[in-house]
């Protein structure tokens, strides 16, 4: 049922213009800029993990957190959720297939765009810790996306309730890429993907303790537990009355 689900989503995505933009276009077109200006990120504190880390923050934020919310707010809003709902499919198995388009879109466009850098400039000094980086990323904006979903009336509204999160994991890998380690690092790690950010770009440059990588993944793992616990308590299945 599930893949039922998400065949039929991902007609509907390349159906729709805009999504389709916010989803391939943009995440695309911000990628391929910081890889040809890769050489001048050098000097930078980060090194070329700004790139890396600020290309998987992107796509991450706009391929999959926003199309996702706009995607759950638009089934919603034309009782399709309702529908679905009535069907033998599960809660979770629901869910799955309308987000998977927006994920697996997510993850081939992670992987075509690292694969180029590592062809043009060096590649990860830690490939597993990139992985589990980017696993807990992909794992954040759909925890995120569903809590998110919870508070938006529709597809229109999903353009207000999108912006903090789209525009702040954003600025906050900028942030850590054009500043120092040391710069407020604990303020950093317990942002929105800023463990994440930081873990991406340990794991290109390496020289970074076990110990030190280990506890960054615990701020992502509280905001994950935290944002599922918010979409229980705010996700609906039919519009509002």
């Amino acid at each position: 049922m599930s893949f039922t689900i998400a065949a039929s989503e991902l007609k509907q995505i390349i159906r729709n213009r805009s999504v389709l933009i916010s989803a391939t276009v943009i995440p695309l077109g911000t990628s391929a800029m910081l890889i040809f200006g890769r050489e001048a990120f050098r000097n930078f504190p980060a090194g070329i993990g700004f790139p890396v880390a600020s290309m998987m923050v992107s796509i991450s934020v706009l391929g999959l957190y926003v199309t996702a919310v706009t995607t759950l707010a638009a089934r919603r809003q034309t009782l399709f959720l309702k529908r679905l709902r009535s069907t033998a499919a599960g809660d979770a198995s629901i869910l799955a297939g309308l987000v998977a388009p927006p994920v697996v879109i997510s993850a081939v466009q992670l992987i075509i765009v690292l694969g180029v850098l590592t062809t043009v400039a060096d590649g990860p000094a830690d490939p597993v810790l990139l992985v589990v980086s980017g696993l807990l990323l992909v794992a954040l904006m759909l925890a995120l996306a569903l809590a998110t979903a919870g508070v938006t009336r529709s597809p229109e509204h999903a353009n207000v309730t999108t912006l903090p999160l789209a525009l702040g994991p954003i600025g906050l890998a900028m942030w850590i890429g054009l500043t120092s380690a040391d710069s407020a690092p604990i303020v950093k790690a317990l942002l929105p993907s800023g463990a994440t950010t930081q873990l991406s770009i340990n794991a290109w440059n390496g020289s970074t303790a076990l110990g030190e990588n280990l506890l960054l993944m615990l701020p992502t793992l509280g905001w994950i537990a935290a944002a599922l616990i918010m979409a229980k308590i705010t996700f609906h299945w039919e519009p509002r009355r």
